[in-house]
């Protein structure tokens, strides 16, 4: 799995503590778009790269990780969501196929986001679930964006 990742300087201590649990694991290959500057264009990199297929999936991390969540879904046909426990990681993939998750580096300890990583890269959108109404209608409204 190919996974996008990005920190402004407030979340960047926790996306090195991501990385380095990542960089262990079979299978995942990391590559980091934080860079000085602000969180919308590290986020709009992101997002930019999953949604055009370079990569499977994206994590940002900010502060709260509100900042990096907004500016995500600023680039149509991205689904990002601010997650702050497991099960709303499990769910942002199995239920609204969110292609990136959020969290912020002064909100969540490293141990409970090395957890939330694993739940959201352990879970996938069922397309023929209960919930693939829900995201048709969410791509629907990516159409009006454009």
């Amino acid at each position: 799995m190919k996974i996008a990742i990005g920190a402004d300087s407030a979340g960047k201590p926790l996306l090195d503590v991501i990385a380095a649990h990542l960089a262990g694991k079979t299978g995942i290959t990391l590559t980091d778009f934080s860079q000085p500057g602000f969180y919308a264009d590290i986020s709009q990199t992101v997002a930019r790269k999953v949604v055009e297929g370079e990569f499977d999936r994206g994590l940002l991390f900010c502060g709260t990780g509100i900042g990096v969540s907004i500016s995500a879904n600023k680039v149509p046909g991205i689904r990002a969501a601010l997650t702050h426990d497991t099960y709303s990681a499990e769910r942002a993939a199995k239920s609204n196929n969110a292609q990136i998750i959020t969290m912020g580096a002064r909100m969540i300890g490293p141990e409970l986001a090395k957890a939330i990583v694993d739940k959201y890269l352990a879970s996938n959108f069922d397309p023929t679930g209960p919930s693939a109404e829900n995201v048709k209608a969410v791509d629907r409204l990516d159409q009006i964006k454009r």
